[in-house]
């Protein structure tokens, strides 16, 4: 945590869709953590098979994205006139773009469309897998509103034992102490299909590692309620279940993945397109 200190957090503006859900995340993070907010906003060069001077066409797509950046600055700047807010365009793709911002940044916000897997995979403006799969800071997905209505507010963590588990994990204490909420931390055990395991001994060790993953933390963070939760099934539905009215669910990523983001985990991978809660993704250190 201590090395993202002073960075400022970066939010994408897609050109194609609207931009308030995660403007208005990042910008209440940025009051909260009091970091600088950085919108960034990328104009893809033209394809052109024909040679033909497309110079007027660029032109005027840089002008649009520099007028939604604007709108969405002064619309920051208007929910909070302490945060100090900048904005970028750049030229060229958007998962260059934005993965070079991520390099100096706290965490990187973007939105989400919903887009199916096959859909997400092979979209040209897709920005969310491999941006999530390849980001050297956690990445916040926003496809829905929080649900800031769910009383007591509180934030899910995914705990699997892994190192990327345990810096998710940091991450959602800290995330839940800054908002005052509740943190869930849920182990989501699979049965195996043919076992002659003990089912009792296994969720037996499962507890042990919820414990052990949370001790230090909780004195670290006295006042988050904290509750240890093992659920049973298939971890992408349980974890989207425990996270259906969570203001957010907070999970670690394994490597570092490639431009597709196919090395993306399934679980964070499905959490992307079945969770109905911001999604954070925590690489390890």
């Amino acid at each position: 945590m201590n090395g993202h200190q002073g960075r400022g957090i970066v939010v994408g503006i897609d050109p194609a869709r609207d931009w308030h859900l995660p403007v208005a995340w990042a910008a209440d993070e940025a009051q909260r953590r009091r970091l600088s907010l950085r919108l960034v906003l990328a104009v893809p060069p033209q394809h052109d098979t024909h040679h033909v001077d497309d110079t007027p066409g660029q032109t005027a797509l840089r002008q649009a994205g520099a007028d939604r950046l604007e709108q969405a600055r002064d619309w920051v700047r208007d929910r909070h006139p302490e945060v100090d807010v900048h904005v970028h365009l750049r030229g060229g793709f958007p998962v260059a773009a934005l993965g070079g911002a991520a390099k100096e940044a706290r965490m990187i916000v973007l939105g989400s469309r919903h887009l199916s897997r096959t859909a997400e995979f092979f979209s040209a403006g897709s920005i969310v897998v491999p941006l999530s799969a390849q980001a050297p800071c956690p990445v916040v997905v926003v496809g829905d509103a929080e649900h800031i209505s769910q009383q007591p507010p509180y934030v899910v963590a995914g705990i699997d034992g892994s190192a990327t588990a345990t810096n998710a994990l940091a991450f959602a204490f800290d995330e839940a102490d800054l908002r005052g909420a509740a943190l869930r931390a849920v182990c989501v055990w699979q049965p195996p299909v043919f076992t002659l395991d003990d089912d009792e001994g296994a969720l037996g060790a499962q507890r042990v590692l919820l414990a052990q993953a949370t001790a230090g933390l909780s004195q670290k963070y006295p006042d988050v309620h904290v509750t240890h939760e093992i659920l049973t099934g298939h971890p992408v539905e349980e974890l989207a279940r425990a996270a259906e009215h969570a203001l957010s669910v907070v999970v670690g990523r394994r490597g570092r993945g490639g431009y597709t983001g196919m090395r993306l985990g399934s679980v964070v991978h499905g959490l992307l397109h079945r969770a109905h809660c911001p999604v954070i993704t925590v690489p390890a250190e």
